[in-house]
């Protein structure tokens, strides 16, 4: 068939993710710089305390990405439980290529396990058979803003003493069974990165309710820094031998740390889009809506997304699977680039070059994932894409399926 369209010059790509610097956003960010301070400061607290707040969390830290979130997330939890260099993490066979990396880094083992074909998230049936006496941990992640199946992965967590570091990098504001992602495990780890659920540029999240791993993610953000001084307003109540302490310590590194750390810019700019967040979510679920009635007829060629029962769905990006095998996923993915449709493969890991040359071929042994990475794919559903556009693309699938019939 031909694929070879031509498209119009003046209709721009409608991309996988948008970003718009709302008046309030740039409002908080000239209060930023009128403060003369960049470092974090309570821009930075405030945005931690209500991103903690609303995933269920007494606690909140930002740093620089959401792949710095894991690796400290991982490292303080190998230093509180003593794990020993090749222990094992269980992670998803589908997953961004950051959540095993983190793993490697910190010179644990990345266990793979193999994903449900339905929702993409790591699959609970899957995971005892991957348990060994070194296993210490399990990374569910949750999916395209899908929320994991956590009921089960708990109670294996439990059962084995696993801890659990849950990658919610693309999914918040989100619920399993009414509890919110990010306060399920030890430690929940968010990104604000582009094209996610928040956007700053740059950024991620910890969330914990855990006191004591709080204090050593802290420190680990910061070079290693003993947490008596972290940031510059640590000092300012102290007088005395207390400010003498302080003072004395803040060249003092007690562990191998990081600089892993954001600015109040960044901050400041996921304040105001957390004020927007309701109204962004909501559009996010009309434009899915919109999708999901366009295409209901498609069915027979393409799995559309949908939300486990009794879950919620924030859909960072509306994720597909070709169903029919007469269709080529790169015959698809090329019609709908040559119509300014961007799209992204569905976050093949093992199937990585560099995956490969570690680990070799684990397709056999990862059947799901091996489909998924051969006819998964996904398109944006973000708050900036118009009803227009939303019916333009619903338009340029049927114009692809046509043939098919």
């Amino acid at each position: 068939m031909d694929n070879q369209v031509n498209v119009s010059a003046k209709r721009s790509q409608i991309g996988v993710g948008g970003f718009n610097v709302s008046a309030r956003a740039k409002q908080l960010v000239m209060e930023v710089l009128d403060s003369n301070r960049l470092t974090a400061g309570p821009k930075m607290a405030q945005f931690e305390k209500e991103i903690a707040a609303i995933h269920g969390c007494k606690y909140g830290l930002m740093s620089n990405s959401g792949t710095s979130a894991l690796h400290i997330a991982l490292a303080a939890l190998k230093e509180k439980y003593n794990w020993q260099d090749g222990d094992e993490v269980l992670v998803p066979a589908v997953t961004f290529v950051a959540t095993s990396n983190v793993v490697i880094y910190n010179n644990l083992k990345p266990v793979f396990v193999d994903v449900d074909p339905r929702y993409y998230c790591l699959d609970p049936t899957k995971i005892e058979e991957k348990i060994t006496p070194r296993t210490r941990a399990v990374m569910p992640v949750h999916l395209a803003g899908q929320p994991c199946d956590m009921e089960p992965i708990l109670k294996i967590a439990e059962r084995d003493n696993l801890r659990i570091v849950e990658d919610s990098a693309e999914t918040m504001f989100a619920c399993d069974k009414g509890r919110p992602v990010g306060s399920f495990g030890d430690v929940g780890c968010f990104s604000t990165y582009a094209a996610h659920m928040i956007t700053t540029g740059v950024g991620g999240l910890c969330t914990t309710n855990d006191p004591k791993l709080i204090v050593i993610l802290k420190s680990l953000m910061n070079h290693g820094r003993d947490s008596i001084y972290i940031t510059i307003d640590d000092d300012k109540a102290a007088k005395g031998d207390e400010l003498f302490q302080i003072a004395d310590s803040r060249f003092s590194f007690v562990r191998l740390g990081h600089s892993f750390r954001c600015t109040e810019m960044e901050a400041a700019l996921g304040i105001a889009q957390l004020e927007e967040h309701k109204q962004a979510c909501a559009r996010r679920l009309e434009i899915v809506a919109q999708y999901n009635k366009g295409m209901a007829d498609l069915q027979n060629f393409l799995q559309l997304p949908c939300p486990r029962p009794e879950s919620e769905h924030s859909y960072m990006f509306y994720a597909l699977t070709i169903l029919d095998e007469r269709v080529k996923r790169d015959d698809l993915i090329r019609f709908l680039e040559d119509n300014s449709i961007e799209t992204r493969y569905l976050l093949p890991l093992i199937n990585q070059p560099i995956y490969r040359d570690i680990f070799g071929n684990l397709d056999d042994e990862f059947p799901v994932a091996a489909w998924l990475n051969q006819n998964a794919f996904y398109i944006g559903c973000h708050p900036d894409i118009s009803d227009e556009e939303t019916e333009y693309v619903i338009e340029k699938f049927h114009e692809f399926f046509r043939s098919y019939r």
